[in-house]
């Protein structure tokens, strides 16, 4: 008691205390909010650089040629050393063989972003009856055959649906057709069409007919189990559909409109 009476002892006035209690408590905000703002500011520059190094590569693709590719590289790195593989520009190949492109791989190619969402929703149904197919757009193809690896990982779909973005968004339609024709592959070894055409039919991709060009695309789905040279009755099926779709989707005319 006699301590509690003393000067030095004596309790602040309860305002000064609610006062010094708010300013601790505002203090804690403000450190709070100070680390909010830096782990902010940490998140936007990390999401600016990998803006930056997405956008770098479409760049680049815009205006080069690129010498190889992932799957390229890939199979080099399995011992393949009999890899067949050469650049052409659009311009020097049959205006038969992109329209082939899209009437088998992508009918919507010209009109989307990247992505075909009613296909997605179609696969989406069909997997529920049990059914598998893809819906893979030409740039989502394009950027899996430059970019990345076999597989369905939701790591690399995650991935390449972000490089899509950033393809589509800088790469015009017709240079990414001219990227998917170099660099698709059309058998066990064989990459681009300007392989693809001298290996089967020993002549160069400017004179691929509209059968030929058909035969080539329809090997796709299995390209190292197809022959266009001499095709199984399957692959004949198949390159007879894309025939008849290639008219009715525009034909050449379609490629000068991209």
């Amino acid at each position: 008691m006699r301590d509690l009476m003393k000067p030095g002892k004596r309790r602040p006035p309860r305002s000064e205390r609610i006062r010094a209690r708010q300013a601790a408590q505002q203090g804690r905000k403000f450190r709070r909010r100070k680390k909010s703002f830096k782990f902010g500011r940490f998140v936007f520059r990390l999401f600016i650089w990998l803006c930056i190094i997405s956008a770098l590569p479409m760049l680049v693709l815009r205006y080069g040629n690129p010498p190889t590719s992932a799957f390229i590289e890939l199979n080099k790195i399995n011992h393949n050393k009999n890899i067949k593989h050469f650049w052409l520009d659009l311009e020097d190949i049959s205006a038969y063989f992109p329209v082939a492109v899209i009437a088998s791989e992508d009918q919507q190619f010209p009109h989307h972003f990247g992505f075909d969402l009613k296909q997605i929703q179609l696969v989406l149904e069909e997997s529920e009856d049990g059914l598998s197919r893809g819906a893979s757009t030409i740039t989502q193809q394009t950027i899996k055959n430059l970019f990345l690896w076999p597989g369905r990982s939701m790591l690399r779909k995650g991935i390449e649906a972000w490089l899509v973005l950033w393809m589509e968004l800088i790469v015009p339609k017709k240079r990414i057709l001219e990227l998917y024709v170099n660099f698709a592959q059309f058998g066990k070894s064989i990459f681009g069409v300007g392989a693809a055409s001298e290996y089967y039919f020993r002549i160069p991709a400017a004179q691929l007919t509209p059968k030929q060009s058909a035969l080539i695309v329809a090997s796709l789905p299995t390209p190292s189990r197809s022959n266009p040279a001499d095709p199984s009755d399957y692959l004949k099926e198949r390159a007879a559909f894309i025939e008849d779709q290639m008219p009715r989707i525009g034909g050449r005319r379609l490629i000068t409109e991209l």
